[in-house]
């Protein structure tokens, strides 16, 4: 259950950028990242920037894509470039006609190459047009470092690249959509296949879902001979919701369990800015009369509990505000970790007084004396 923290006024506060924590030692990744997933905050990083092939973690890129074409319902036609994809398949037949979402459950649980060429020509009208489809999400979701060339990772673009904070961008991205949750999460999925004496069935290659964490909800592997093991997986213990991204990882598996057992074991996610009612001002204008229209949860350590300061800066109540014209918002609440700006929040003003009791502005007059 998230708990409140108590908080205290702070007049003054110099705030500087959020900064990414560097791991002194840690994983057998090259690069890896773990993020909670509702705040976006990083709670471990090595070398979290550095660009790199990601091979088929890619496809968490195309499967949102595809998922938020709203087409989950169409049949695609599956072409001769589709089955050509060389790799990881999950063995498509030209000219068939399969729907778009089981599509997407081979993409995701199977990894089919041929899958995510067919997915792309289809709602991106070409390889090449879903491909930019691509790239504008990555522009849209803040993904500065990554580039792809292709709907499946394969290595054949020396310009395909993405970092592991990118990845988890993205990962925090789609987690948010509730079909891609869904099909991630998936342990075996079974598909019509109108030309064989079966269906096809499906099991996820995520072994941590399958078999090895508990506590996991669902992820993307990835692995070419240029880009080593890649993995990214999402996991939730209580109200606490993490990714973690490797990239390069000889040890992927074990790394993602130590990076999830060490989030879990030193973070809670706590309300740092409560929704309802704030007590900022002594001032009677503003006395029951301001509030903040959300919570604000974070997740934070047991020392750094102790370190959230909140400060409201409110406007100075106007003479021009007595005839009611009092803006919406009259203020901000802001919450620090030490010196770090955490969240920013709009302070509003309560219009619309019950009938019988006095408005901020009629206790503001029987307050103060007016000449």
């Amino acid at each position: 259950m998230k708990k409140k923290l108590p908080v205290a006024i702070l007049a003054f506060l110099l705030f500087l950028t959020p900064g990414i924590p560097e791991a002194e030692a840690g994983p057998s990744a090259a690069s890896a990242v773990l993020m909670e997933q509702q705040s976006g905050r990083v709670l471990y990083a090595k070398d979290p920037h550095a660009v790199m092939r990601i091979a088929s973690i890619t496809k968490i890129m195309t499967a949102i894509v595809a998922i938020e074409s709203d087409k989950l319902n169409e049949k695609v036609k599956v072409s001769e470039r589709a089955i050509q994809t060389e790799g990881s398949s999950i063995y498509l037949k030209k000219g068939e006609k399969i729907l778009l979402e089981d599509l997407i459950y081979g993409l995701m649980l199977r990894s089919g190459n041929d899958a995510a060429v067919a997915i792309a020509e289809h709602v991106g009208g070409s390889k090449e047009g879903f491909v930019y489809l691509m790239n504008e999400k990555a522009k849209e979701i803040g993904m500065k470092n990554t580039f792809f060339a292709n709907p499946h990772g394969l290595d054949d673009s020396e310009r395909h690249r993405s970092t592991a904070y990118d990845m988890a961008l993205l990962t925090r991205y789609a987690m948010k959509n509730a079909k891609y949750r869904e099909i991630s999460g998936t342990e075996v999925y079974k598909s019509p296949d109108p030309g064989g004496e079966w269906d096809r069935v499906w099991h996820n290659k995520n072994r941590l879902l399958t078999e090895k964490y508990k506590y996991c909800t669902g992820g993307k592997t990835g692995y070419t001979k240029k880009a080593h093991r890649t993995l990214v997986t999402t996991a939730t213990k209580g109200d606490l919701d993490l990714i973690v991204v490797t990239l390069d990882a000889p040890d992927d598996w074990n790394d993602h369990i130590y990076l999830y057992e060490q989030g879990f074991e030193k973070y809670d996610p706590k309300i740092i800015l409560q929704k309802g009612e704030v007590h900022a001002s002594s001032h009677p204008f503003y006395r029951e009369k301001i509030y903040l229209k959300r919570d604000v949860v974070y997740p934070l350590t047991k020392k750094e509990e102790k370190q959230i300061k909140i400060r409201f800066q409110l406007l100075k109540p106007k003479k021009q505000w007595e005839d009611g014209s009092v803006p919406a918002v009259v203020g901000r609440a802001e919450a620090y970790l030490k010196k770090e700006k955490l969240y920013s929040l709009p302070v509003y003003y309560k219009s619309g007084d019950k009938e019988g009791e006095k408005s901020g502005w009629e206790k503001w007059k029987d307050w103060w004396p007016w000449s």
